[in-house]
């Protein structure tokens, strides 16, 4: 049974990875894993001159294209896929020098990655530093009577990074007075009174948020130690 049409890629070797029993019109050899077509008849690779390379399965753009542009040779690997009726590549033919160079440059790219990821790590974990100091500071402001570790503990909860509180948000991080008290009310709400009990009981947030009312006010005039409730 003949192969199917010739796959086509312009200017570029092509082997193919028969999906049938085929040898090597030249040498007979076979079954043959890869195969070249030269006048429609199927030739091993060592026949087509190109069993000094070796093959590089597809998933790793970057070493591909390094170990093309390390490669005086380099073939397209295809492979006719039946239910979409067309040629799909499998990966590449190259030198193994090439490969190798090519593993080495990625190897140092990878180092570099890592070294800058570590560089931006810190970096942040600086920022995130000085934001919940001054975080904590403004709950101070706002709350002179809420213990220091106390303020520390809100601060460095509410601006977790990526998770969406509001420490996060665009207030939040303008440290404007809404967002900071919204923050220590939500962390009284849950650690100085029953409202998480009370959920677990089956009570609606709404209910819920009801019912602590009174405690949540009680602690923030304590902590402002001043008349005036806080919304």
């Amino acid at each position: 049974m003949a192969l199917p049409s010739t796959p086509h890629s312009p200017g570029r070797l092509v082997a193919i990875q028969p999906l049938k029993h085929k040898r090597c019109a030249g040498c007979r050899r076979g079954p043959l894993p890869l195969l070249v077509l030269e006048d429609g008849a199927p030739h091993c690779l060592d026949c087509a001159d190109l069993g000094h390379l070796v093959f590089l399965p597809r998933g790793d753009t970057a070493l591909t294209r390094r170990s093309r542009e390390e490669s005086t040779l380099s073939v397209v690997v295809v492979r006719f896929n039946r239910r979409k009726s067309r040629y799909e590549r499998q990966g590449v033919l190259v030198e193994e020098a090439a490969l190798a160079r090519a593993e080495e440059r990625c190897l140092a790219d990878a180092e570099a990655r890592r070294r800058r990821r570590a560089r931006d790590a810190r970096r942040r974990a600086v920022e995130d530093e000085r934001f919940v100091a001054a975080f904590a500071a403004e709950i101070l402001r706002l709350f002179p009577g809420c213990p220091a570790e106390r303020a520390r503990a809100v601060a460095a909860h509410a601006s977790v990074r990526g998770s969406g509180r509001v420490g996060r948000s665009a207030a939040g991080r303008a440290l404007s007075e809404g967002a900071v008290i919204s923050a220590v009310v939500a962390a009284v709400r849950h650690v100085d009174t029953p409202y998480n009990q009370l959920l677990m009981s089956g009570v609606s947030r709404y209910e819920a948020r009801r019912r602590i009312a009174p405690s949540v006010q009680s602690v923030l005039r304590a902590w402002q130690g001043a008349g005036e409730d806080v919304g």
